[in-house]
């Protein structure tokens, strides 16, 4: 499988650029993918320094780099500090993230992430995980699915959508994307029919993976692993995604406001560097995938 058709890096020089690398630092990329990202890190280290990466989709260790300053770890972002503990790593000079789905998992048809094809309902980023969206369309009760389309797919209709689902359900199992899409071709209306599809198909990959519990759990661990003046650059592709880390570099904190020492002063483990980057018209001519795209800079303070 070859890096160059795994995964078109999304704003790859603005991301790394943001972590400020330095030859002799310690680094970790936590979405590795097919590599684009590690590659650019590396290029930019020198002897001495090493750069950790994690994935937790097994097709990806077949993209691993060639390089002793280079270590891949199997294993979701969500136990970055457990591991990297495991290798003896306690401080890092830079994490960079690119959440979301590669394109690999997108083209690769049987993993079922894709609404362009039939394929049995799937959306596992790890075959480890027992859940899948076989699981979530056919086992979850009625209350459940309604919560999983309008929390994370955004969809004013939820309601009406995991009643239809139920209803197919209890005459045949709905076992794959096209029998998934026959359920919801009511809901479907030509204007918007891949707009719509594309969000249901979101909320369900979403639950199967537990992407928001992850990502807030990965973005807790950050401040005790960043050296002072060490960079977080994150890139988001959803809303869910980028109001959490928006937020968490902000406050510190997912909900509220930042907390206060007993002097009224903040008390925050970030300071933000510059604006939100998106994606020049260029990249999204060259690579669609890059359209929604958002990067963040935070430091450590």
């Amino acid at each position: 499988m070859k890096m160059s058709i795994y995964h078109n890096p999304v704003l790859l020089k603005e991301s790394v650029d943001a972590l400020n690398i330095k030859e002799d630092g310690v680094y970790v990329d936590v979405t590795f993918g097919g590599g684009g990202h590690s590659k650019e890190i590396l290029n930019r280290l020198g002897d001495n320094g090493k750069l950790f990466a994690f994935d937790q989709d097994e097709d990806a260790l077949e993209n691993d780099l060639n390089d002793e300053r280079f270590t891949l770890i199997n294993e979701n972002f969500r136990y970055l500090k457990q591991f990297l503990k495991f290798y003896g790593v306690r401080n890092v000079d830079g994490i960079l993230a690119d959440f979301g789905v590669s394109s690999h998992q997108f083209d690769i048809a049987e993993r079922g992430f894709s609404t362009r094809f039939d394929a049995e309902l799937d959306m596992r980023m790890s075959k480890k995980n027992t859940v899948s969206a076989n699981e979530v369309v056919n086992k979850y009760s009625f209350e459940d699915l309604r919560n999983v389309l309008f929390k994370f797919g955004d969809l004013r209709n939820a309601n009406a959508i995991a009643k239809a689902i139920v209803a197919e359900r209890e005459i045949a199992p709905i076992k794959s994307g096209d029998m998934l899409k026959l359920v919801l071709k009511p809901f479907l209306p030509k204007s918007k029919e891949h707009k719509i599809l594309a969000q249901i198909y979101q909320a369900i990959r979403i639950e199967v993976n537990q992407e928001i519990a992850a990502l807030e759990e990965f973005l807790t661990q950050t401040p005790d692993l960043l050296l002072k003046g060490g960079r977080l650059s994150a890139i988001s592709y959803h809303s869910l995604e980028d109001r959490l880390v928006k937020r968490y570099i902000r406050a510190g904190k997912f909900e509220g406001e930042p907390d206060k020492d007993f002097y009224g002063n903040i008390n925050v483990p970030f300071k933000k560097i510059g604006g939100l980057i998106v994606p020049s018209e260029q990249e999204i001519y060259l690579n669609n995938r890059a359209r929604s795209a958002k990067l963040r800079i935070a430091e450590r303070l």
